[in-house]
């Protein structure tokens, strides 16, 4: 029996909703045929948007869209996306699949979409072939509601109001596909280019995103702290919100073999979660530098792009990343979101990658057909963290795998209580073959504890009702379109209450969310 801890009167912080966040590049299948079809398409749609995407994906809650990259950001001129759509500038999508971008999806599109979606904007601007002046034009497009040259643009475009940025990314991957700079050069740059990305509304602060570091370059991270941030009383925290982070789970030894994302073993089943669990060790090495400059914790950690990648799928265009989704993928997403999760005090955004037929998408779609991919499914389990307040936990965690260098935690848990008072547990079983009874301790669940609402009932272990839900199957279990439905969440019911608080048994390779009143 493995013991969990919940001290559920012992509130940490709160898990910001933004970590829930989502990707679209202009890549592949993932905004043309994903999320948009055009006002002409026999698929129904309202203003261009999937009608039945934007169904699913309100769903799981979407907090906030990073849109237009990804390393299409930073070779995107943004006027080449408004006005007339049949007077739009074509180009060559040099990144992704040497196809045809019309530009069909631009500013409008993309805030459209944020509005059906009820979502926060997160606009990646473009440093490595774009100008300061061109960035600085955006902003105003977008955000200015006086008389100026861009507003008066974008009210003849259509929309006379001017919209909200909650985030802007200045540049992306600076250090590779966007402008191969050192991180001197770059957070001098970042410096500049920051300055014209202005607030126009006084009740409104864009929140600004520098890039950070490649996987475990803390080179990186520390060079471009030491020429941004500033503890001048001015400035508050420096030229900066927040600090990205990108890092993919890739099975594979080699960039050209990443591996099937359909047909593996349990060698490599493990070997992905290990890889996917190295996002701990990144995260605490990458905070750790950021306390030596910012110990209050001011500037979040936005993990802008991760998931699983792997080789496309046989058929399929090799700039296009379409890949399958597996309950392997499903695992990857809860043993992630738990460590975001856990360490919510710095991580304050992630945006999986990405949103729709691409890399670790939620959803899948061909032609006028959809599914919900096992990763959507786990989204959807999770949803209830965004806002709430992480609780402390712990749970008595045993390696597991093949092989000793492959080794991952067989379980991994959060927990998060909600305005209303309800305590929501989530559990990954990380193990193929073990199923675990779990013995959950709930301590702090009194009748008025300051973790709940005043009069939550007081019976066994402070639980007044219990329910569940659970996701599981074998590791290579998926949604197709021939069986769309073959792998989801279904009830949970098998829970007992007890007098310290709940009792029940995990399932291998498997995921459980309860909510406790």
């Amino acid at each position: 029996m493995a013991k969990l801890m919940i001290h559920a009167d012992h509130v940490l912080n709160k898990i910001d909703k933004e970590i829930y966040g989502h990707f679209s590049e202009h890549l592949g299948r993932c905004i043309y045929e994903g999320l948009y079809v055009g006002e002409d398409s026999p698929i129904e749609n309202v203003n261009g948007m999937r009608t039945d995407v934007v169904e699913a994906l309100k769903e799981i809650r979407v907090p906030v869209l990073r849109w237009p990259g990804g390393c299409f950001a930073d070779e995107y001129h943004w006027k080449d996306g408004i006005g007339p759509k049949e007077n739009r500038k074509k180009m060559i999508n040099t990144h992704w699949g040497g196809v045809v971008e019309d530009n069909s999806f631009g500013t409008h599109e993309y805030f459209e979409l944020c509005r059906q979606l009820g979502c926060e904007t997160y606009v990646n601007g473009n440093v490595g072939s774009g100008t300061v002046r061109e960035m600085s034009e955006w902003v105003e497009y977008m955000t200015f509601d006086g008389v100026s040259p861009m507003a008066d643009e974008r009210a003849k475009n259509g929309h006379e109001a001017s919209w909200r940025v909650n985030y802007f990314g200045v540049g992306n991957e600076n250090w590779g596909c966007g402008g191969n700079m050192n991180p001197d050069f770059y957070a001098n740059e970042y410096r500049r280019y920051q300055t014209y990305v202005r607030d126009y509304h006084q009740d409104h602060k864009i929140q600004k995103i520098c890039c950070g570091p490649n996987v475990d370059d803390y080179e990186w991270t520390r060079e471009v702290l030491k020429t941004c941030f500033t503890r001048s009383q001015e400035e508050q925290h420096g030229f900066m919100d927040g600090l990205s982070l990108h890092y993919y789970t890739v099975p594979g030894e080699e960039w050209n073999h990443k591996g099937s994302a359909t047909v593996f073993d349990e060698k490599e089943y493990y070997k992905t979660l290990h890889k996917a669990y190295f996002m701990e060790e990144l995260v605490q090495k990458h905070g750790a530098i950021m306390d030596e400059f910012d110990p209050q914790k001011k500037i979040g950690l936005m993990v802008d792009e991760w998931g699983t990648w792997y080789d496309v799928e046989p058929g399929t265009n090799p700039g296009f990343l379409y890949q399958q989704n597996t309950m392997r993928d499903a695992l990857v997403a809860a043993l992630t979101l738990n460590i975001f999760n856990k360490h919510s005090d710095r991580v304050r955004m992630a945006n999986i990658a990405q949103m729709v037929n691409v890399l670790q998408a939620v959803i899948l779609t061909d032609g006028a057909q959809m599914i919900k991919t096992p990763t959507w499914h786990v989204f959807r389990m999770y949803r209830d963290h965004q806002d709430a307040q992480l609780v402390e936990s712990s749970i008595e965690a045993a390696p597991i795998g093949l092989e000793t260098e492959n080794y991952v935690p067989n379980l991994t848990e959060s927990v998060s209580v909600d305005q209303d008072g309800v305590l929501h547990i989530t559990v990954a079983n990380l193990s193929l073959e073990e199923a675990y009874e779990i013995d959950a301790e709930i301590q702090g669940r009194a009748s008025g504890s300051s973790a709940v609402n005043a009069g939550t009932a007081a019976e066994k272990g402070g639980c007044a009702a219990v329910t569940g839900e659970i996701l599981t199957g074998t590791m290579a279990a998926m949604n197709t379109f021939e069986a769309p439905e073959a792998v989801k969440a279904i009830t949970f019911n098998d829970v007992k209450r007890t007098e310290n608080g709940l009792c029940f048994t995990i399932p291998a390779c498997s995921v459980i969310h309860l909510a406790v009143r």
